[in-house]
C-alpha cells in the first residue's frame, strides 16, 4: 500500500502520516497543495489519497475534480476543517471516496482507511 499526503500544514501531514502508521501504511508520499498532488497522482502508483481542502495554488477540491476528470480511479479521503454540510456533499459529488474532518482521532482516520483500502488491514 502507498498512500499520497496532501495538506499544505507540515504538521497535518506528519499527523495523518502517523494515523496511517497505525492502519499498516508505512509507504507514503507528500504534496503541498493541490498542483504538487495532480502531478504525484499522475505518476501513478498510490492506492490512496488523503486530500487537505483549503491549500494554495490549487484546492484540494480542484485537485480532485482534474485527477477525477483525468481518469484518477484511487479512492480519495478528504480530511479537511471544512464540516458544512454543503461542503461535504460537494466533495462526494466531485468524486472523493470519503470525507474526514480536522481535528480528528487517529483511529478515526485509521478505520476509514481499512474501510477503503482493505489490504492495509
Amino acid at each position: 500500500m502507498k498512500a499520497l499526503v496532501v495538506d499544505d500544514s507540515l504538521t497535518i501531514r506528519r499527523i495523518v502520516i502517523k494515523a496511517l502508521d497505525l492502519a499498516g501504511i508505512t509507504d507514503v508520499a507528500e504534496a503541498c497543495n493541490g498542483a504538487e498532488a495532480v502531478t504525484a497522482a499522475q505518476g501513478g502508483g498510490f492506492d490512496l489519497i488523503l486530500m487537505d481542502w483549503n491549500m494554495p495554488q490549487m484546492s484540494g477540491i480542484e485537485a480532485l475534480a482534474k485527477l477525477r476528470a483525468g481518469g484518477c480511479k484511487t479512492p480519495i479521503i478528504m480530511v479537511t476543517t471544512e464540516a458544512e454540510k454543503t461542503r461535504v456533499i460537494e466533495a462526494i459529488k466531485t468524486g472523493a471516496n470519503d470525507y474526514l474532518i480536522k481535528p480528528f482521532a487517529p483511529e478515526q482516520l485509521a478505520e476509514k482507511v481499512k474501510r477503503l483500502a482493505p489490504s492495509a488491514a
